[in-house]
């Protein structure tokens, strides 16, 4: 662990892995870093990793994690918990496909 890393955690999702690390400032006060690390492999079967980090401050934390969960609960009370991805389900098909498939029985 780095010398500023005070806490850490990460979560395997897919391709993906998010790290949570709370962080010491200079001062010795922390805050919290967000990574997503997302594995891209080439043809040749090399691979590379692109990152996406996010710095939260406590002074953020509240608001923020007011709006996350906002965002969360509206995403699940609109679409349910169920993932919906083409990757994810072979016989998925966009709405406008279906509206078309539905069309041509007629």
């Amino acid at each position: 662990m780095e010398r500023d890393e005070i806490y850490s955690k990460a979560l395997r999702a897919g391709r993906r892995t998010y790290f949570f690390d709370v962080r010491s400032t200079k001062a010795g006060d922390y805050y919290l870093t967000v990574t997503e690390s997302k594995k891209f492999t080439e043809e040749d079967g090399t691979f590379h990793f692109k990152k996406h980090k996010i710095y939260l401050y406590k002074e953020d934390f509240s608001e923020f994690k007011n709006i996350l969960d906002e965002m969360t609960d509206y995403i699940i009370s609109e679409k349910g918990e169920e993932v919906i991805s083409e990757k994810h389900q072979k016989d998925f098909k966009k709405d406008d496909e279906n509206v078309e498939d539905e069309n041509n029985e007629n």
